[in-house]
């Protein structure tokens, strides 16, 4: 694609976590600086483009076992650039009226979006051009508050995000106040990089990917719990995330595996 920015306020000199994971999933919507460290990470770590795939392969289990719990509302926090199997598409499969609200930082994200993510007739899709780090911003949009009732049940989907909110921004208080304002019923739908299963490739992995522009922080299967304080985990708990109910048996070994996958209902 051109490497002339597609909207005035994208900078493609900087690399962004969205177009980075776009590039491993085999997207076009990434420029020179995103292709860089998306290179130079998967030379570092081999599986880390299976592992975007696995991670959007999860999205879309973890989407569908929800709505089949009769959830017909989600949000979905760091949306990353539209492909295939988006969470309006998995949910809108399962029920035609379902209504999604999806918010990223990254205006390249929203543009893409806007024009791509066109959901059923019955149903309604918003966008909110947004950070994860203002949970006030996404919980008081005017265009969250007329598509989603968050007096109901709501699917709250942050799938490979949580790893790029470093510690002191303290991402554990931020889900907490996500959560607080979901009903009992509702449902949290994680997947969070872990340096568990291979510490040496994730760490090769980070010290490749992380910059001062952008960076990820793994963290273990105890850390990712403290997210689900309130929950009550859905089978079959924390485990790799392509071992998460998938779609047929799985033989991997689970050090292949980057990272976790868990889902939730509030209590």
């Amino acid at each position: 694609m051109s490497e002339e920015s597609p909207h005035p306020r994208i900078d493609t000199s900087v690399p962004h976590s969205a177009r980075v994971y776009d590039y491993w999933l085999g997207g076009k919507d990434n420029f020179a600086a995103d292709r860089a460290v998306a290179e130079a990470t998967a030379k570092a770590s081999p599986g880390v483009v299976q592992g975007a795939r696995d991670n959007r392969a999860f999205l879309g289990r973890a989407v569908r076992h929800i709505a089949a719990q009769g959830v017909t509302q989600f949000l979905d926090i760091g949306t990353g650039i539209p492909t295939q199997g988006n969470t309006h598409e998995v949910a809108q499969d399962a029920y035609p009226a379902a209504r999604v609200v999806y918010a990223d930082n990254d205006p390249i994200v929203m543009l893409h979006a806007r024009a791509l993510l066109k959901g059923t007739p019955e149903g309604r899709t918003s966008y909110i051009e947004a950070d994860l780090r203002d949970p006030d911003t996404i919980l008081k949009h005017p265009d969250l508050l007329e598509t989603i009732d968050l007096s109901k049940p709501v699917g709250l989907v942050i799938v490979g995000t949580l790893m790029f909110i470093k510690d002191h921004e303290d991402p554990f208080g931020l889900v907490a106040r996500y959560s607080a304002a979901l009903a009992p019923g509702s449902y949290l739908a994680i997947s969070h990089v872990t340096a568990d299963f291979a510490p040496k490739l994730v760490g090769a992995s980070a010290d490749a990917y992380n910059s001062e522009a952008l960076a990820f922080t793994p963290r273990s299967g105890e850390q990712i719990m403290r997210f689900f304080d309130g929950y009550e985990l859905e089978e079959p708990g924390l485990v790799p995330v392509f071992d998460w109910r998938p779609d047929a048996p799985v033989s991997r070994d689970p050090q292949d595996a980057g990272a976790y996958g868990v889902v939730g209902r509030k209590l």
